[in-house]
């Protein structure tokens, strides 16, 4: 099976939001093993979509629509669609009684809102399609089957798709699928993406069923390992020789095999197991080392403070970074994030603490420390680990890359202190 996704809406085309549910569309595709050849993105515009979706309709067997489904004007893709398809609409008294319910609830929060005539013209439907009841807002999804193509119509907010999709639409295209794909993703940190692909080129160069593919993230390399097979079963069966070489080639540097676990979840897991406590105290990076552990629901029970000390008088106040390592070795050097590290510790009286003191640009920079120059220093359980960095790019890149940086630091010092 072939797909074709198509994104509608005027508000993608000029930027005024991002396309996330392309990205979910093709994911989802990639799972379900099926091929997807081409992405589009149309406006508002009925001529544009009648010829857009007449295209996708000749050379795709399915195409997956977002957007349009509201009750405005503008609103076009199931009437535009069903035009093409040569599907008539018809009122839907199961939709209808639906929409009228929740609307009700809504008027009850809101009562200066009306319930207009143009929210019924979401009631309409096409006359031999699957409605797809739509538990998180008043446009019903819709899979209309005609002459051996299927379009499935969905609305635009994420909130009101990805249930839809994950419901309704995964089954039904599941049950189309004579073998299906199954993947997991195995995360790595602490090696780079030249490294990691030279370590895996042989089974790279031998695979057939299951394959293998990388994915470089700001410093994190990804691996997914996919295998079509009949039933999940047979897939995990195909899969599990190539994730345990894996494992043995790449060990503790892989820290999950959970496509939604994140680096921070991670480490805030990793945590809590072990009982320790957590400040992050942070110069350059303003911050956002705690900010992505905050992330993480939970994180209150691992995260006991996030302490920016931009300033030398900071460092000193809060940290008891001495005035001396300040004036002979510079805020930006081992010292300064050594001390760091120990006084946030020290006088937080938590288990752990890592320091990041750098130079993000663009300016600021020296022939003996340049621009993108970061220390960190990582206390755990009384043991200090020092690590000094060169980053490349601009101040948010820059920035980008030493937070992940630190969060490997941070989980390879808990590992060290077993």
């Amino acid at each position: 099976m072939v797909a074709e996704i198509i994104s509608i809406g005027t508000e993608i085309l000029m930027g005024n939001i991002t396309n996330t549910n392309a990205v979910y569309f093709a994911r989802q595709c990639a799972a379900l093993g099926i091929d997807c050849y081409y992405q589009d993105v149309v406006g508002d515009n009925e001529e544009r979509m009648t010829q857009m979706i007449r295209t996708a309709l000749d050379r795709s067997d399915l195409i997956l629509l977002s957007g349009g489904l509201g009750p405005t004007e503008d609103d076009l893709t199931k009437e535009v669609v069903c035009k093409v398809m040569g599907e008539p609409l018809v009122e839907d008294p199961h939709t209808k009684a639906r929409i009228q319910s929740y609307m009700e609830s809504h008027l009850k929060s809101n009562p200066d809102s009306a319930i207009t005539a143009n929210n019924w013209k979401q009631a309409l439907v096409p006359e031999n399609g699957t409605v797809l009841d739509n538990d998180n807002g008043t446009a019903p999804g819709l899979i209309i089957e005609k002459n051996g193509k299927i379009a499935v119509l969905l609305p635009g907010p994420p909130i009101e798709m990805k249930p839809l999709f994950e419901e309704y639409v995964i089954p039904y295209l599941r049950g189309r699928q004579e073998d299906v794909l199954y993947s997991h993703m195995i995360k790595i940190c602490g090696i780079g993406e030249s490294a990691v692909e030279t370590e895996i080129l042989d089974l790279i160069d031998a695979q057939t069923n299951p394959t293998l593919a990388t994915y470089a993230k700001t410093g994190e390399v990804h691996l997914r390992v996919t295998a079509k097979a009949k039933n999940e079963e047979e897939a995990l069966r195909l899969m599990a020789p190539v994730e345990e070489e894996l494992k043995k080639r790449f060990g503790n540097h892989i820290y999950t095999m959970e496509e939604e676990v994140t680096l921070e979840q991670a480490v805030v897991d990793m945590m809590k197991e072990r009982n320790l406590y957590l400040t992050t105290a942070e110069s350059c990076t303003g911050g956002a080392v705690a900010s992505r552990i905050v992330n993480v629901p939970g994180a209150s029970e691992v995260l006991g403070q996030g302490i920016v000390t931009y300033s030398n008088e900071a460092k000193q106040r809060y940290l008891s970074v001495r005035e001396e390592t300040l004036a002979n070795y510079g805020a930006v050097s081992a010292e300064t994030a050594r001390e760091m590290a120990e006084g946030g510790c020290r006088n937080t009286g938590t288990e752990a603490c890592i320091a990041i003191t750098g130079i993000a640009g663009p300016g600021g920079g020296t022939p003996e420390k340049p621009v993108g120059l970061v220390y960190m220093g990582c206390c755990v359980n009384g043991k200090t680990i020092v690590r000094e960095y060169q980053f490349r790019g601009s101040r948010t890149k820059i920035r980008e890359q030493a937070v992940v940086k630190a969060l490997t630091l941070l989980r390879s010092c808990i590992l060290d202190a077993e």
